[in-house]
């Protein structure tokens, strides 16, 4: 069985985190883009806040649905790709495009794609040989 607390994990999902942070710190103060996403009739200034939490959502969800996947089937690293895989799909499909403006839509694209990234790529640890599950 997998520890699905362990310090590698928790470090992924501490840079998913902090890579969000520093890329609407970058973009926002150097690069001047203002964020701001509309919803519905409503407008919405994205704040690092609000980066912040929706990443560690991101990031909860994901190790969640991880260790659920492990506890229940020896192919859990695949289908967990393929789901966040899906998710980050449909992010970017309903996410960035909310945004005002071309920076503002290419910075939730990009704030999307780099959390995902580093949770795809990261947060599930390669099999080794000889394990059940």
């Amino acid at each position: 069985m997998t520890n699905n607390l362990s310090p590698r994990r928790a470090a992924v999902a501490a840079g998913a985190i902090l890579v969000a942070a520093a890329e609407f710190a970058i973009v926002h103060s150097v690069a001047g883009v203002d964020l701001a996403a509309t919803s519905g009739n409503s407008t919405r200034q994205i704040t690092v806040a609000a980066v912040v939490v929706a990443a560690a959502v991101a990031v909860l969800a994901g190790w969640a649905l991880l260790a659920l996947l492990e506890r229940l089937t020896n192919r859990a690293r695949v289908w967990w790709t393929s789901i966040a895989v899906a998710v980050l799909l449909l992010s970017l499909l309903v996410g960035p495009p909310g945004g005002v403006g071309g920076g503002a839509k290419a910075t939730l694209a990009l704030l999307h794609l780099s959390v995902g990234a580093v949770l795809i790529l990261g947060l599930p640890r390669p099999r080794r040989e000889g394990l059940n599950r």
